[in-house]
């Protein structure tokens, strides 16, 4: 195996929290395979390059030769991590869990080795707990501690609702620690209180306790620099600021395009396989206006489009966004129908409609700021109107656009 220090170098690079680097570093020295787990809770089907942040730290310990164990909380899943959440979480169902459970293994080795990972569900074991396991479980740990997490303390402090099966689900993910045997356990920052709960049970089962390290949490694709920072919600599907691993590659593609300027280099810095060294020279260059934040961002999307797609379809898909950008159409156009009750309807109603404005002052004000081409010239008249029994190419926007066949009925 590379020597232990060598590993200790890589593996904690980018990392946000480590218990304990001691313990990791003897455990390296020993020369024996890490067993590696991480748990997705497939709530939604498909993963998005938010989950590869931690993954991709998975492949570090693969290509060193450590074993890694892919847990599909497909039980816990159902329980419903609290984590971050003010309120209780919306319980899923069975069928709502195996659906999207079905997509996880097969896009988790885009990013992995097969060959070196196990794949493990945790309803495997926590269905088999019966009542008295379940109670001998939940002796173990105290709800002093469970209100330590920030989320639920300021619940409690809010006099607001907290579920007791919502402080199962932390004894229950630990619970999978103790299972596999776990030597460390990777996950997001958010995840370190639950991590902890793993390492603090083991003991308690005669296991030796697992080391925990977390990655960063990457922002949503609608995060913004303030103040020199990033800020923004985490990438989720269900605040819709996400780039799946399996879209299509132009929409991939074009996604990332559409990433601020200044939060590329996050992006660059968490997903990116080009050294530190490199991604800085860049950003220096762009600095200095040697090398444009576009062209970076070019680089960067077709670097991840190759990853999970080709080269071919990362060139293909650069292609088509520039012609695009250079006034040409996207393959495929949907086509809006919209009601009249006159011979022919005023623009901005139409776009609201239609659903290209979220209102007809919103649509207006898009008119006249001269981001409304129709047929493919500009048009900055609020007071146009669109004839009953026409066909119209509509496109809206500038740097988000969007482009529709409006049908006037």
């Amino acid at each position: 195996m590379v020597p232990a220090e060598r590993q200790l170098e890589i593996l904690c690079k980018g990392v946000v929290d480590l218990h304990v680097r001691a313990e990791l570093e003897e455990r390296l020295r020993e020369g024996k395979p890490l067993r590696v787990k991480a748990g997705f809770d497939p709530t939604r089907p498909d993963l998005h390059l938010g989950h590869t942040v931690v993954m991709q730290k998975m492949r570090e310990f693969q290509e060193f030769g450590h074993k890694v164990v892919f847990v599909v909380g497909d039980f816990t899943a159902m329980v419903g991590d609290p984590t971050g959440k003010n309120e209780l979480r919306p319980r899923l169902s069975r069928e709502e869990v195996v659906a999207a459970a079905e997509t996880y293994q097969a896009q988790a080795f885009k990013v992995l080795d097969r060959t070196a990972t196990e794949v493990r569900y945790n309803s495997e074991w926590l269905n088999k707990l019966d009542p008295t396991q379940m109670i001998e479980l939940c002796a173990k740990y105290t709800v002093a501690r469970m209100l330590e997490r920030d989320d639920f303390a300021k619940r409690y402090a809010e006099a607001r609702p907290i579920y007791v099966h919502e402080f199962m689900y932390p004894l229950l993910q630990a619970y999978d620690s103790v299972v596999l045997e776990a030597d460390i356990e990777l996950g997001g920052t958010d995840q370190l209180f639950n991590l902890l709960v793993a390492r603090d049970l083991m003991p308690r089962y005669g296991k030796r306790a697992q080391m925990v390290m977390t990655m960063p949490l990457l922002e949503g694709t609608n995060a913004r620099v303030e103040d020199g920072k990033v800020v923004g919600a985490k990438m989720s599907k269900s605040a819709d600021n996400y780039v799946g691993i399996t879209e299509p590659p132009f929409d991939m593609l074009q996604k990332l395009m559409l990433v601020d300027d200044g939060v590329i280099w996050r992006y660059m810095e968490l997903l990116s396989s080009r050294p530190p060294e490199e991604v800085a020279r860049m950003r220096g260059a762009v600095l200095r206006g040697e090398q444009s934040v576009i062209e970076v961002k070019e680089l960067f999307a077709q670097e991840i489009v190759t990853r999970f797609h080709s080269a071919e379809d990362a060139r293909a898909a650069l292609e088509r966004r520039r012609s695009v950008a250079a006034g040409g159409l996207p393959e495929v156009i949907e086509e809006l129908r919209v009601a009249s009750e006159r011979d022919a309807i005023p623009i901005g109603k139409a776009l609201a409609l239609a659903g290209l404005a979220r209102s007809t002052s919103e649509a207006i004000r898009l008119v006249k700021g001269g981001a409304v081409h129709l047929d493919g010239e500009v048009i900055k008249d609020e007071q146009l109107k669109l004839e009953r029994g026409k066909r119209y190419l509509v496109r809206v926007g500038s740097k988000n656009r969007r482009f529709a066949h409006i049908v006037v009925d």
